[in-house]
């Protein structure tokens, strides 16, 4: 038998922000970032923020954690 994962939405600012702070995107920050892009209901605000995620992953400021 699997253990349920429990995801908490968190804000998309709160969420990149965290990341940006620890420098570190994890497997359960990955998972609520496509469900918020899959929703489709995401201000342009957050998008900016989600591609400033990606533009530091591209360049090797944040490490995305397996």
């Amino acid at each position: 038998m699997y253990a349920k994962a429990h995801w908490h939405p968190v804000s998309i600012e709160a969420l990149t922000g965290q990341i940006m702070v620890s420098g570190k995107m994890t497997v359960h920050d990955r998972y609520q970032i496509r469900s918020a892009l899959l929703t489709d209901s995401l201000s342009e605000g957050e998008q900016i923020l989600i591609n400033r995620l990606l533009y530091g992953i591209r360049h090797g400021l944040l490490t995305v954690l397996d």
